[in-house]
């Protein structure tokens, strides 16, 4: 078994209207000794992206760098899933589990490769470092220095690497990024070698469902708990996700008389108020197998890391009440159904066949067919088209085409691909990609005063949008 921490950059904060601007990797082995050189690629943004300013000033490539130093997608997916997403290989980053990870599997659906297989066929799995390392915090944080800011205790990547004397001279450079996270994961195995061992070796679905489904309190770290208190809770599972590979746990530092009396429909208000909201917060959270939660079973506390985590013998009456009112947990039932159903409902309409990844999985005969467009000449897509059974794979085609062999497009081709850009671009007037874009970087210009450096990055960015508008409708 090998690791491979990578990390990416991204033109903006959704996988939806965002594309890789930046992969960085390194393969390591059990012992995080690297093997063979890093990995530090550039992916062209294609045409037909509008980058968010905010994403460029972060991390400071402009998209004109893409175009000059990097690979097309094409090449870029060819490389990762020939090359580096081996069989047996860790896959672990830094908040990867919903970012970085979130944008290779969108990458891959637009590129013709299974979106999921990477990370646990053959032996590949993956790993985020992100809760672990505020696991760490709470329950062993003897041997690493911890940094705060403001007062409250924080787990950002540049900030601990600056408080351990981990070299990290560009932050927000995947390549840097990649190499402070490896000598952090170095640092945890060294400081807590039998918690990191625990983690990684309890981070697939079945081990976390064995902990989670065993019927006791379980101890849960996750970005969405107080971090007065280290974002760990103890919580305890109320009943398995319907649809989904996972559970609803209960909070058990709260109190649930003033929950149980309530209806469904006044439940469902407070679990979907957000943080910092002035309606108060269910304190339910759903737990997906398959994200690889940051659990452990409730033996893992001493008596310090009770403190730390302000656990008490109110946790313990907390759980008699839940378990004293089945009728509760019913009602927690229906609410999940009332929220879901509302999800749908608010879900915009979306014909961008670009995202439909999670539409459906690809069958057998869907991988075929996708593995005869990889290995096809774009020249004879047109042709192949016709013989496409599944619709998804056939609306992509002129897409992969258009974004990775722009030279290639026939005269009809190009006018689809440019009126395609003017409806993504233009559409809605003064709510439009575009007038938003534009608006958006007005409003950084006023609200700060910005270094030379982020000048320059922003008249980069209004320079590349202005080379990429759509030519004019001739009609």
């Amino acid at each position: 078994m090998t690791f491979y921490f990578y990390d990416l950059e991204t033109s903006s904060g959704s996988p939806r209207t965002g594309r890789i601007m930046q992969f960085a990797g390194q393969r390591t082995n059990e012992n995080l000794e690297p093997i063979g050189d890093p990995d530090n690629i550039l992916v062209k943004l294609a045409d037909d992206i509008l980058p968010e300013p905010e994403a460029i000033l972060v991390h400071g490539i402009t998209p004109q760098q893409t175009l000059s130093d990097g690979i097309s997608e094409a090449d870029f997916a060819e490389i990762f899933f020939n090359k580096i997403a081996e069989s047996n290989t860790i896959f672990i980053g830094y908040n990867n589990i919903r970012f970085d990870d979130e944008f290779m599997r969108a990458l891959a659906f637009r590129n013709f490769y299974e979106p999921y297989e990477w990370h646990w066929k053959d032996g590949r799995g993956r790993w985020d470092l992100l809760d672990p390392m505020r696991m760490m915090r709470a329950l062993r944080p003897e041997g690493t220095k911890w940094p705060t800011i403001d007062g409250k205790p924080t787990v950002k990547l540049e900030e601990l690497a600056k408080a351990n004397a981990i070299t990290h001279d560009n932050a927000h450079d995947a390549l840097s990024d990649v190499q402070a996270l490896i000598d952090l994961a170095v640092l945890y195995k060294k400081s807590q070698p039998k918690l990191f061992s625990y983690l990684i070796s309890n981070r697939d679905k079945k081990t976390v469902a064995k902990i989670a489904e065993k019927g006791e309190p379980f101890v849960y770290t996750s970005g969405k708990y107080d971090s007065e208190f280290n974002k760990t809770t103890v919580v305890w599972n109320c009943f398995s996700h319907p649809r989904r590979d996972g559970a609803i746990v209960y909070d058990l530092r709260y109190d649930p008389s003033e929950w149980i009396n309530l209806e469904s429909e006044k439940l469902a208000e407070h679990w979907s108020a957000r943080y910092g909201s002035e309606i108060k917060q269910l304190p339910v959270k759903t737990i997906q197998y398959n994200r690889c939660p940051t659990i452990a079973p409730l033996s893992v506390l001493d008596n310090e890391s009770k403190k730390r985590i302000g656990y008490s013998s109110d946790f313990d009456k907390n759980l008699e009440i839940l378990k004293q009112n089945p009728e509760f947990i019913n009602k927690l039932k229906t609410t999940l159904d009332i929220l879901e159903k509302e999800q749908q409902s608010r879900l915009p309409l979306d014909d961008e066949v670009d995202n439909k990844l999670y539409d459906e999985f690809w069958n057998d005969k869907d991988k075929a067919e996708m593995l005869k467009i990889r290995h096809s000449d774009v020249s004879v897509f047109e042709e192949l088209q016709r013989e496409i059974k599944n619709k998804r794979l056939r609306d992509m085609m002129p897409l992969y085409k258009a974004r990775n062999y722009p030279n290639k497009l026939t005269a009809e081709e190009h006018e689809f691909w440019e009126s395609r850009k003017r409806r993504l671009f233009m559409s809605g007037g003064e709510n439009s990609q575009l007038s938003k874009l534009f608006n958006r970087i007005q409003a950084i210009h006023k609200a700060q005063a910005l270094s030379k450096n982020e000048e320059y990055l922003l008249s980069e960015l209004q320079l590349y949008i202005e080379s990429i508008l759509p030519e004019p409708d001739e009609l």
